[in-house]
């Protein structure tokens, strides 16, 4: 049993490194199939024997082996985590023989919507986008497995409701105020996430990721680390709801103060 454990991870490690990929070419508009992996500043190919996801990264001394410049620690960090989520979402307790169609689905979801998740925040954070390939991915994950878990108005009714809910918003601010409230990546993961959380669920996820990004805003203003003329990327408070909600729904209801049923 310790060896699927160490495989299943193996195979999370190997995702992450892919997810670096993902990371770093989508916002640039870049293939991520080609060319092979480079450094970012000399330009350096990266050798196939300095391509294992956490070793490699140890083995360099965390610099490339051409130019030395320092490799960020986001690498090993996000092969870890995915390494993690696999290990995590792998459905274990079923055994080996128990382990059936249904539950690899599920498995292949679930896993998909970590990995795209992470792929968001980390993009978000550094760039202030939410990319549409990865929408749209998340999308074509999501909406057969709403499809075959729940009826349709729970899975089409929040789809329209986590749209329209925060583009008819953010229309009125824009048109009210001349401020644009929410990008359209924001918008287009809310209905996205309503397709699968339906729209009581996205109801939640919409108010408590808002107060979130309004109380660390505040704070943030407060704290004189932001002025209130910059733009604070929303992707994450999103992200961070949704995965509870997800994944810990449990932790979730104890903690969300709309109580929305």
């Amino acid at each position: 049993m310790i060896a699927i454990y160490i495989l299943v991870f193996v195979f999370g490690l190997l995702i992450g490194s892919f997810l670096n990929v993902v990371i770093y070419r989508l916002p640039r508009e870049l293939s991520i199939v080609r060319p092979r992996s480079s450094c970012p500043s000399c330009g350096h190919q990266v050798a196939w024997y300095q391509n294992f996801p956490v070793i490699s990264y140890i083995g360099l001394k965390g610099k490339c082996s051409s130019c030395q410049t320092k490799i960020g620690i986001q690498y090993p960090l996000v092969e870890l985590l995915v390494g993690l989520f696999a290990v995590l979402l792998f459905p274990f307790s079923e055994g080996l023989q128990g382990i059936g169609h249904v539950e690899l689905f599920k498995f292949a979801v679930e896993f998909s919507i970590a990995c795209v998740f992470l792929a968001h925040f980390v993009i978000d954070i550094k760039h202030q986008l939410l990319p549409d390939k990865l929408n749209l991915y998340l999308l074509a994950v999501i909406t057969p497995y709403a499809a075959l878990s729940f009826p349709p108005h729970h899975w089409v009714v929040g789809g329209i409701v986590g749209f329209m809910g925060p583009y008819l918003v953010t229309l009125f601010f824009l048109k009210a105020r001349g401020v644009v409230g929410l990008g359209g990546g924001d918008i287009k993961l809310f209905g996205i996430l309503g397709v699968l959380l339906g729209p009581i669920g996205v109801i939640n996820t919409i108010f408590m990721s808002s107060l979130a990004g309004s109380v660390i805003g505040v704070a943030l203003i407060a704290t004189k680390r932001m002025s209130k003329t910059t733009a604070l990327a929303f992707g994450p408070y999103i992200l961070v709801v949704a995965t509870l909600q997800i994944f810990f729904p449990d932790f979730f209801d104890m903690i969300n103060p709309f109580v929305f049923n």
